[in-house]
C-alpha cells in the first residue's frame, strides 16, 4: 500500500525550493542590473543587432558594448551568431523579451501608471 500524499506539500513550494529558485535567479538579475546592459537588452527585444548597430544606437564604444554583452551571454540571456566579420546578438527567446518589455512599459508609463505599480524614490 502506498503512502498518502500531502496535497499541501505538492501545491506550495518548500522554503528550500524557493531558496534554490532565488539562488538560480540572482545571477540573471545581476546581469540585468546595469543600466547599459538593460539598454542593450531593450534594444534586443526589438530585433537582433550586430555590435556595430548596438554601438550606434547607444553611443557606447565597441569595447564597452562587448564588455556588457559578455555577462548577458554568460548567463544565457543573449545568444551570438557569427555573420561574416560581425557578431549578431539576439535575446535567448521571446519568452524573455515579453517580461522585459512589460517592465520597460511600467517604467515609461504615465505618472499615474507608474505610481499604480511601483514607487520610485529619487
Amino acid at each position: 500500500m502506498s503512502k498518502p500524499v500531502d496535497l499541501l506539500m505538492i501545491q506550495k513550494p518548500t522554503w528550500s525550493a524557493t531558496a534554490e529558485r532565488a539562488q538560480s535567479l540572482a545571477p540573471l538579475l545581476r546581469a540585468l542590473g546595469d543600466p547599459n546592459r538593460l539598454q542593450l537588452v531593450l534594444l534586443l527585444t526589438e530585433r537582433a543587432h550586430t555590435v556595430r548597430e548596438l554601438t550606434d544606437a547607444t553611443g557606447l564604444s565597441q569595447t564597452l558594448v562587448s564588455h556588457h554583452l559578455a555577462p548577458l551571454r554568460e548567463n544565457g540571456l543573449v545568444t551570438v551568431t557569427p555573420r561574416g566579420r560581425a557578431n549578431v546578438y539576439e535575446l535567448c527567446c521571446e519568452a524573455f523579451a515579453e517580461p522585459v518589455k512589460m517592465l520597460a512599459s511600467v517604467a515609461t508609463s504615465t505618472d499615474a501608471g507608474a505610481e499604480a505599480c511601483c514607487v520610485v524614490s529619487k
